[in-house]
């Protein structure tokens, strides 16, 4: 059922539905794009968290387990976007109506401000690491903070689509593989020769349960909640989005976890994970290929953000946006201690969780064109949404050991499908 709202400005394009001649992406699109995006330092780093508390198995095996899961919610995500032609901002928009919409596309905008001013960061640490270790050189941080920031801004540019089907797929992802597969041995082999079975078999220190682990393993996907619909909306099928994404991300987050698993087992806890890639035979190329991907999750978030924040003010197109947004990430990356507020963008992730829990138990569960609604405010969806933002920290507060990312997910999800019954009429025609 058709929506009687207004529809947006054909000027917006972030609220109208993408027409089919820019639908290019086929599922090894999909798959090339978010297995380069799931794989990044920032994701190792994470997964190097999980041990000593848990033991190599457990830590493994909760790696699979929620990466599978946060990989599906990631991939439902991007079907809803390929199949109403939406970004992310358009869903926004579709479920809570498209003036109380604007507090959560803005605050997705500052988020993935923070988080590619977080990535311009690492890949500056990283540039400034391999001066120093391999060069002898003393880089500071104007001049690597700025290389990596106008590649980026040169990126955005450009077009995403040939982006994506010419570099990422063609010759990104081969050589992003290699550099995975070639830490993989190598740290495998370090830790052979000082005892694999040992290893394997070393019960976790404690400090971190099943729970608490399966929440930071699902928080990587998670992340990207605000972001899929943005590119999934460029692809022909909902089916290949699907599956594409799901395929794509799963295997990168389960790799990119597993190997700083792998890494901090082999090298010791107290070991800069930069350090120790670079240390191993081989690790200076690796972790440059490496850094060269990280360039995709920079842009990821400045594209999106772009994209976001079109949707607000429309006067300025997506490319300018861009440009924008990457020209404040460099300043922010100078200014601003970016690992001490890594706390603050993971907070700020919380109310993702909620917001898209609400959108997939509004939207997921039919079917038919998705309209973006002229109303200021829908009631309901936003009450959902607060409630789950509340029940996300009250858990971390009270109830660690039970996660914080599955339970909101879950009420918010059930309660969104709720709301949809309640009314007596399907989402699309709020």
């Amino acid at each position: 059922m058709a929506s009687s709202s207004p529809s947006p400005s054909p000027a917006n394009q972030a609220l109208a539905p993408l027409p089919d001649a820019q639908r290019v992406f086929g599922w090894r699109d999909h798959t090339a794009l978010w297995f380069s995006l799931g794989v990044g330092l920032l994701v190792m780093q994470v997964g190097a968290y999980l041990v000593p508390a848990l033991g190599v198995r457990d830590a493994l095996a909760a790696v699979i387990i929620g990466s599978i899961l946060g990989a599906g919610l990631l991939a439902w995500v991007a079907r809803l976007g390929c199949d109403s032609g939406l970004s992310s901002a358009g869903l926004i928009h579709a479920v809570y109506g498209s003036r109380f919409a604007r507090l959560p596309v803005f605050l997705n905008i500052i988020q993935l401000l923070g988080w590619a001013t977080f990535e311009l960061v690492v890949m500056r640490d990283g540039t400034i690491a391999i001066g120093r270790q391999a060069f002898g050189l003393e880089l500071g941080l104007v001049l690597p903070t700025l290389f990596w920031g106008l590649v980026v801004t040169a990126l955005l540019c450009g077009s995403m689509i040939t982006l994506v089907r010419r570099f990422v797929s063609r010759y990104g992802l081969p050589l992003v593989i290699a550099s995975l597969v070639w830490l993989t041995f190598q740290f495998l082999m370090k830790l052979d020769a000082e005892g694999l079975r040992a290893a394997w078999l070393r019960p976790g220190a404690g400090g971190l349960g099943v729970f608490g682990a399966l929440d930071l393993v699902i928080a990587m996907p998670v992340s990207w909640l605000p972001l899929v619909a943005d590119y999934a909306r460029h692809g022909r099928s909902g089916r290949a989005a699907f599956a594409g994404t799901w395929l794509g991300y799963t295997v990168a987050n389960i790799w990119c976890y597993a190997l700083g698993v792998l890494v901090i087992t082999a090298a010791g806890t107290d070991t800069d994970m930069i350090g120790a890639l670079l240390l191993a035979q081989g690790g200076l190329m690796a972790l440059g290929l490496i850094l060269v991907d990280e360039l995709d999750n920079t842009y990821g978030d400045l594209y999106s953000g772009s994209i976001s924040a079109h949707s607000i003010t429309p006067r300025l197109s997506v490319r300018g946006w861009g440009v924008a947004l990457a020209a404040l990430s460099i300043v922010l990356a100078m200014v601003l201690p970016m690992h001490s507020l890594e706390p603050f963008l993971l907070t700020l992730s919380s109310v993702f969780v909620p917001l898209f829990g609400t959108i997939l138990g509004r939207l997921g569960l039919t079917t038919g064109p998705i309209a973006v609604s002229g109303r200021g405010l829908h009631v309901g969806p936003a009450l959902i949404w607060v409630l789950g933002i509340l029940c996300y920290h009250a858990l971390a507060q009270w109830a660690p050991q039970y996660g914080s990312a599955l339970p909101t997910l879950a009420l918010t999800f059930i309660l969104g499908a709720l709301s949809v019954r309640g009314a007596g009429r399907r989402p699309l025609a709020a």
